[in-house]
């Protein structure tokens, strides 16, 4: 059936607007492309570790029926229910293969939303109980509601929680005093110049947008187009934690080693082997001992081992962007 309003400008979202509003148009794209990028990071940070819990699940061999918060598949927090909220559970339930029964959410008004979620995905408001219960616990609240949450969060998450702030304007150091957490990654988009950067627009409806090959390929971390750049020390953030999941697990260093290679190998034909030494510079720890606890907070504002070593091999580049890529087009198994 023909639109007979297409192509009307007097029914146009601009057509309202006085000349100094319509310079402030880009911001529409900045907030499409913030949006699409961060849902489809931490979709792809979300697949990685639970795939990594499922490895470790499997060796082992702890049986489902007394799998726990510390030994299942990976159990998904989301502290916050506004657009970003919404919009991160949808790339979870469409860009992963966390099962929505392990998918929590606390908000205010748990009411509101409940009829729209999948019966699967419990909603409540107790911030305490979510940071007690997740593994991943993503934050997705305003700046100016951190000081309360931080306040109820403290003391109440565990060690092997790590915490993904979406809250804007607060950096990792500060929320880390703020928790007193050092399990946390906070993901840096910087915007520069760029002609192209209207592509974001044609991603209002994130289901669909998740299914475009080209936002994709221009969401990838390590080659990011559209006026959007992230640090490469997200992604260093990103493989530490899999380093520490192992950890809190009490794995040994040699079997860490051979299970995070195995998540990447899974999708990436010509994978780059890590090593004990890709990750620490130390002394590394004998095969039946555990790493040492990294602090991500540390990662992401002073160089590393890792940085190092992913800054210089373009290979280990390509498999990364391989995985994160495969893995947007269709989830890991």
């Amino acid at each position: 059936m023909m639109d007979i309003v297409a192509g009307l400008s007097s029914l146009s979202f601009e057509s309202g607007l006085t000349d100094d509003e319509k310079k402030l148009l880009y911001l529409r794209a900045r907030s499409a492309r913030l949006t699409f990028c961060g849902c489809a990071h931490a979709a792809f940070v979300c697949q990685l570790l639970h795939s990594l819990r499922c490895s470790i699940k499997n060796y082992t061999g702890v049986p489902d029926s007394v799998a726990s918060a510390e030994h299942g598949e990976l159990a998904v927090g989301i502290l916050g229910m506004g657009r970003l909220g919404k919009q991160l559970l949808v790339g979870l339930l469409q860009k992963t293969s966390i099962n929505p029964s392990h998918i929590k959410i606390s908000t205010r008004n748990p009411d509101s939303i409940e009829k729209s979620l999948p019966k699967e995905v419990e909603c409540f408001f107790d911030n305490r109980r979510l940071a007690a219960w997740a593994d991943v616990l993503f934050l997705c609240c305003l700046p100016s509601h951190l000081p309360k949450i931080s306040r109820d969060l403290r003391c109440h998450l565990p060690k092997r929680c790590l915490v993904y702030s979406f809250t804007s304007a607060v950096p990792v150091t500060r929320l880390a005093q703020l928790l007193g957490h050092d399990f946390i990654i906070k993901p840096q988009y910087e915007f520069v110049p760029c002609d192209t950067e209207d592509l974001w627009l044609s991603c209002g409806h994130l289901t669909k947008a998740l299914t475009d090959p080209f936002l994709i390929e221009a969401s990838c971390p390590l080659s990011m187009k559209g006026g959007i750049t992230l640090s490469l020390k997200w992604v260093c953030a990103v493989l530490y934690s899999l380093l520490n999941i192992c950890t809190s697990a009490s794995l040994g260093s040699s079997q860490t080693i051979t299970l995070i290679n195995g998540v990447f190998k899974e999708k990436c034909e010509n994978h780059v082997q890590l090593d004990a030494h890709s990750f620490i510079s130390s002394s590394v720890p004998l095969s039946d001992e555990s790493f040492p606890w990294i602090s991500l907070t540390d990662v992401q504002t002073k160089e590393t081992p890792l940085l190092r070593f992913v800054s210089s091999s373009k290979s280990m580049q390509q498999c990364i962007s391989a995985v994160y890529k495969s893995q947007l087009v269709k989830p890991l198994k």
